[in-house]
């Protein structure tokens, strides 16, 4: 059963194309914090990190003191995983030298897929893969740049959620939607 903010997020805003760099670096830091856990949990705290990331602004973000990152651990509102909270500082970081090299953090992102979305045509969520060779390059290439909590999985959700791929299977009414542009 999904809560109506799932239903919510699902209908507006999953796979759908983002291209802004604040909220693709918004996505990449959630779904690092939902490894282990339920998309609904980080979906509920969601409004908490952005208060407690200064709305993932990344250059603010990178300047996270270790001070504010210690109490941020006591924070309910947030998953009080150190190694977790830690790494919105060490991505933003890594966010700001892939921005330096590629011109925004989009273009970076987005260069796993070519720059476009990817239309799979699966008919049930169990035909969506885990993983493509997509999401393992990038999930490869993040590491070596300094980037935390990215792994293969991670990857392939934040490319599902910010519409570089889409995942929408073909009987949903957004599946069609969403590969129109809308």
């Amino acid at each position: 059963m999904h809560t109506e903010l799932e239903r919510d997020y699902h209908d507006t805003e999953w796979g759908v194309p983002l291209h802004e760099d604040r909220a693709l670096f918004e996505f990449l830091c959630l779904e690092g914090a939902q490894a282990g856990l339920s998309w609904r949990t980080i979906l509920a705290k969601r409004g908490n990190y952005r208060d407690a990331f200064e709305q993932f602004d990344i250059a603010r973000c990178a300047k996270l003191t270790d001070a504010r990152l210690e109490r941020l651990l006591t924070d309910p509102g947030i998953v009080r995983n150190r190694l977790k909270v830690y790494s919105v500082r060490d991505n933003a970081r890594a966010a700001l030298e892939a921005i330096a090299e590629y011109g925004s953090l989009d273009a970076f992102l987005w260069s796993f897929v070519d720059g476009e979305p990817v239309l799979n045509a699966w008919k049930t969520m169990r035909e969506a893969p885990t993983h493509t060779p997509a999401s393992d390059r990038m999930s490869k290439t993040l590491k070596k740049r300094g980037f935390r909590f990215v792994g293969t999985t991670i990857c392939y959700a934040m490319m599902q959620a910010t519409g570089m791929v889409n995942d929408h299977v073909t009987g949903c009414f957004r599946y069609r939607q969403v590969a129109a542009g809308a």
